[in-house]
Formats: structure tokens, sequence, C-alpha cells
């Protein structure tokens, strides 16, 4: 089964309580892309720029990742982003943007891709995700993401988005901005009423909330002991939930729950080191034993 990702890949200059990295692979898409091929075979649409190194190229290559969609850019630099957390590691503090190759990019999704019947828009400005959305061929499953840069900068433009898609995935502060509600059941409500039919709000460590047809559902966390780098964890609880979705070729309520499960699977991996380190030898046998593990912390 088919999986589609619209996102960035980027460098990321990041500085936690447990050290810093600088200049390592990072972007909404490459992180949502790696957790996902975990499960099912995923292709990546998104640009780089002439500075992007081989070897990003042949790792994203190496784990099975499809770059039939990736736009090289000869003259412009990739998308760089430069942050810090605190000892509240829910919260990330944006040093510096560098948009570069984005700031020009639109999307272009390969014709034989098209027809793709899993498909989610990352974290990416409305316009690309709507010119994405022009592209596709009656997807079964089209879930979005966005951040508080766009909600403030492109709110008209995000919500066309949010219309056009089967539901969106954001974080609680993202869901507080959108909708001006501080309850996040009220804000569930208010982007059903928006036009999500499907409407998941993320925690950080705390979680993750589903909100369908009327049910919820509350997740906690996976209890990891350390966590070294939030960095792309809300970004991989999407490609593991998706990928879920894609594997099963459901999107049904008690299939989103089991989705949810291995979202915060695959987030538990990555905030365990610094950018991919954690999940970049991932094998389906690990994600399935930490799975089950999880299963039975939830089972009373």
């Amino acid at each position: 089964m088919t999986l589609l990702v619209l996102g960035s890949v980027a460098f990321d200059d990041v500085r936690t309580p447990a050290g810093s990295r600088e200049k390592v692979l990072g972007g909404s898409a490459t992180y949502f892309a790696w957790a996902s091929a975990t499960l099912v075979k995923t292709h990546l649409v998104a640009a780089v720029g002439r500075d992007f190194p081989v070897r990003f190229e042949q790792a994203l290559e190496a784990r099975g990742i499809g770059l039939e969609g990736l736009h090289r850019d000869p003259v412009q630099e990739t998308f760089y982003w430069k942050g810090y957390y605190g000892e509240d590691l829910n919260l990330a503090h944006t040093s510096a943007v560098h948009i570069n190759v984005l700031g020009s990019w639109r999307p272009r999704i390969p014709d034989h891709l098209r027809a793709a019947p899993y498909v989610f828009l990352a974290n990416d400005q409305p316009s690309n995700q709507r010119h994405a959305l022009d592209q596709l061929q009656k997807p079964r499953l089209v879930l979005c993401d966005t951040r508080d840069l766009w909600i403030e900068k492109d709110p008209h433009g995000l919500l066309e988005v949010i219309r056009r898609t089967d539901g969106i995935i954001l974080n609680d502060g993202e869901a507080r901005l959108l909708t001006r509600e501080k309850n996040l059941i009220r804000a569930g409500k208010s982007l059903h009423s928006l036009g999500s039919r499907i409407v998941i709000i993320k925690k950080g460590e705390h979680g993750a909330f589903l909100s369908m047809d009327g049910r919820g559902f509350a997740l906690p966390a996976y209890p990891v002991e350390q966590v070294v780098d939030p960095t792309g964890a809300g970004d991989s609880f999407a490609g593991g939930l998706m990928a879920f979705l894609a594997l099963v070729q459901s999107s049904s309520f008690s299939n989103l729950k089991q989705a949810m499960l291995c979202g915060t699977i695959a987030a538990s991996f990555c905030v365990e080191d610094f950018s991919l380190d954690r999940m970049r030898d991932l094998t389906r046998v690990e994600f399935d034993a930490r799975l089950e593990e999880f299963r039975g912390f939830l089972s009373i």
C-alpha cells in the first residue's frame, strides 16, 4: 500500500539539556517518512537545495523511502531551523529559521504517485498543501498538519486545507491558537465545525487525544526513561499513525485508536536520541516488541 507525504526536508541545529547537534537531518517530511517506512512503503515530496549532502539522500534511500518527488534546487539552499529546549521539553524555542528553497518551491507530485490512496500533508505553507491536493486523484484518506506560523500568517489558506482534507493532527498549543478555545474538548469540536472529520490533538509527554464521529479516545505517551531530543516527535507520531492506517486500509474509529498506538511508539523511539540517530536502524521486530509492551501497559 502506497503512502505519500508532502513536507519539509531540513537542516537542524538543536540544543537540549542532553547536549547539542549542528546541521543534522531534520524536517517534517523526513521524520514522518522515516517512521512510516518501518511499516509501509513511503514516498516523499519535498525540496532541498544545492547544499544537501549526498550522504543524507543515500540514507533516505537506504531506509526505503521513495525520492521520486524530491526536488533538488541547483541554486538555493536547504531549509534551516535552529532552536533549543529548556527544562520543559514540550516547548521548542526557535532561534532562527531560513526558509531558503521552500520560499519559491511548489510541489509537483510525480504522475505515478498521484493516485496514492493514503496521503499526509506535513507541516508546510498552506499554499503548497493546496497545490498538492489539486494533483491528487481521489485518495482514500488525507490528513494534514500545521504549525503556529501558518495559523498566524495564512489562516484563510489553512482553513481551505482543513475543509479539503479528512482530518488534522496538531499539538495542543496549535489547537488552542487555531480555535481560540482553551479547553481541548471544545477545541476538538471547533475543529470538526471547520471541516475536520478526524481530529487528533498531540499533548507531548501527556499523550494524544482523538475526536471523531462524536466519540473520543485518550492515549498516554509511552514512558521513555530519558528524553534526549523531542524534535520530530510529532511528525514521527503522524508517520507511525498513517502507516498503520495504510497497512490495514481502513480509517475506522477502532483502527484510528490502534494507529495512535503505532504513532506513540514511533515517537518514543524518536525522542531517545538526536535527529534520526535512534531510528536510523530501527527494525520492524524492535518496533513490534515495544508496541506489544505498550499494549501491556494499557491493559487493566
